[in-house]
């Protein structure tokens, strides 16, 4: 994975994201008969034209490639609601308003591949992009107080996106903070190589000749 070579950087790369959200249960709507489908995720269908149904979202996405489904937006991205989320994230200050772990993956996917199912589908990209601004900039000002003195954050309803990119930060920032008010806790191996050799600005010596 993207974080493995660097413990301090983006433990998932944009399409590990969506990987994961593709887990996501959605509903579709079938245009065709078939019988259930045993995954090692669980049992879906059986399918009927026109009976809805839930499946993940990768077989939503597959269905709708092969035009046989269309699939139903969430609940949570009707204009209504999102609007109300918006709202809600501008006047609670540093509050984050519930919304599914992985609502940025699941809405580009939906974008990417089902647009047409979508009602009011720029005014729904417009509003969760507002509300993504508004919660980076809650978790920005948050992230300004944190000092010497903090030994643990708490942020209450981030999505994965947000978890995701916030994480690394926090978890360098805090075992700086830790190291430089518990010395003797750092490994006496970084000790060792952060002092700096004595004489090394002295040059080489010249060798005396004998007289």
């Amino acid at each position: 994975m993207a974080g493995n070579s660097d413990p301090h950087g983006s433990a998932f790369s944009a399409a590990e994201m969506e990987f994961l959200a593709e887990d996501e249960l959605v509903e579709i709507v079938p245009n065709m008969r078939m019988d259930p489908i045993n995954l090692i995720c669980g049992d879906f269908g059986p399918f009927r034209p026109q009976i809805a149904t839930q499946v993940p979202l990768w077989l939503a996405v597959a269905l709708k490639k092969r035009g046989k489904c269309t699939i139903r937006p969430p609940e949570w991205m009707s204009v209504d609601k999102l609007t109300q989320v918006l709202e809600a994230e501008r006047d609670t200050g540093r509050v984050f308003q519930p919304l599914p772990f992985h609502y940025v993956e699941i809405s580009r996917l939906l974008f990417d591949h089902a647009r047409d199912d979508i009602p009011d589908i720029y005014m729904v990209k417009s509003l969760i992009e507002d509300i993504k601004d508004v919660r980076f900039h809650k978790i920005g000002t948050g992230l300004e107080t944190i000092s010497g003195r903090t030994n643990a954050v708490k942020l209450s309803n981030l999505s994965a996106m947000e978890v995701n990119i916030v994480r690394p930060f926090l978890a360098g920032a805090l075992q700086t903070f830790y190291k430089l008010h518990n010395p003797e806790m750092v490994p006496e191996s970084e000790r060792r190589g952060s002092r700096r050799p004595q004489g090394a600005d002295r040059g080489a010596r010249r060798t005396l000749k004998p007289r």
